[in-house]
């Protein structure tokens, strides 16, 4: 789960590391976590910042969190919900809880919160970091799509998206190839699931219905990298 290169200036890089949202995302100075649980601390390392998309338990283990600030003192970047549950884990002015349009610095990392189309979550939100060097990138969480995404798709130019396609109430492959159609992203990812044929479906999707976008099927544990023209 740790990625041991530095990225270009130009590139991030990313690894899947459970069947939920899990994903580490690094850039050139930072090393952002989002939603971990079913992974041990201990190979998460030189962690910058914890995100929290909501409060359900595939995506906020308060151990773990608890665990990554002691071992990295980072900032705990969290919806309102999760924030309350995290106030007796991580100290208050490491906490930061966000709503849709709040933002976040990690040094020069912006971290948005915007937001999430998961009715079961009380306060959910997704995410979307830009790095030091302009490469957007959008997390989705548990999120179904709404029409609002296709408006951020248009602003935000997004370098990559992870859509959900599986597990999350009402997710499948044609709701998470629906996030991709309206966000258009240069790189999706499908996630969020157990099922190597719902990630095979999105890919068919995708290919067949967005072909100027590239489909990488993710193998959990495995470093991606995404680069930009700079």
């Amino acid at each position: 789960m740790a990625i041991g290169q530095v990225p270009a200036k130009n590139e991030i890089m990313f690894v899947w590391f459970n069947r939920y949202a899990g994903v580490t995302i690094k850039t050139p100075t930072k090393t952002l976590v989002i939603d971990p649980v079913d992974v041990k601390p201990k190979n998460l390392v030189n962690v910058d910042a914890v995100l929290i998309s909501h409060e359900h338990y595939d995506h906020l283990d308060l151990s773990i969190v608890s665990e990554l600030y002691r071992i990295n003192q980072c900032i705990v970047v969290a919806d309102s919900t999760s924030a309350k549950r995290l106030r007796n884990k991580v100290p208050a002015e490491k906490l930061r809880e966000v709503q849709p349009g709040s933002e976040v610095k990690i040094g020069e990392v912006s971290v948005r919160a915007e937001e999430c189309n998961h009715p079961p979550a009380a306060t959910p939100v997704t995410f979307i970091i830009t790095s030091e060097y302009g490469i957007k990138v959008f997390h989705t969480a548990d999120s179904l799509p709404y029409p609002g995404m296709a408006s951020l798709g248009k602003k935000e130019n997004f370098d990559l998206v992870f859509c959900t396609v599986g597990i999350a109430p009402g997710a499948s492959p044609e709701t998470g190839f629906e996030i991709a159609r309206l966000t258009k992203p240069r790189v999706t990812v499908p996630y969020h699931t157990a099922a190597s044929a719902e990630l095979k479906k999105f890919a068919e999707l995708v290919k067949k219905e967005l072909p100027e976008t590239t489909c990488v099927v993710p193998e959990a544990g495995k470093v991606y990298s995404v680069t930009k023209k700079v």
